[in-house]
């Protein structure tokens, strides 16, 4: 059975960092794309960031030049480094990762912003 494990959530400040991870476990053959999605209170879940295995990124317009998307194959996690953290990045954000050719989800981890 595969599982996607996030951890990182929290509370933090606007203006502020915090740093998500999500790690696979299991019978794991093969990844492909890895990636973070967020889904806001009343709205409906969207993507923040995708990378590739072989490290192509990809962002939400609202998230350029702020959250940094990484991962790493050997520890089969995936990262998301967010900076200057605004009011509106508060949502729960859900782990994605292709694996196996199967589309698998995190739980998910909350992420609030606020003072």
């Amino acid at each position: 059975q595969v599982q996607l494990v996030e951890s990182g959530g929290g509370l933090v400040q606007p203006g502020g960092s915090l740093t998500i991870s999500c790690a696979a476990s299991g019978i794991i053959f093969n990844i492909a794309n890895m990636g973070w999605y967020r889904q806001a209170p009343g709205k409906e879940r969207e993507l923040v960031a995708t990378i590739s295995s072989s490290g192509s990124t990809n962002y939400a317009d609202s998230v350029k030049g702020r959250f940094t998307i990484s991962r790493d194959n050997r520890k089969i996690t995936v990262y998301l480094k967010m900076n200057s953290l605004k009011p509106e990045d508060t949502a729960v954000y859900y782990c994605y990762a292709n694996v196996n050719v199967m589309d698998r989800w995190g739980r998910g981890t909350q992420v609030t912003v606020s003072s």
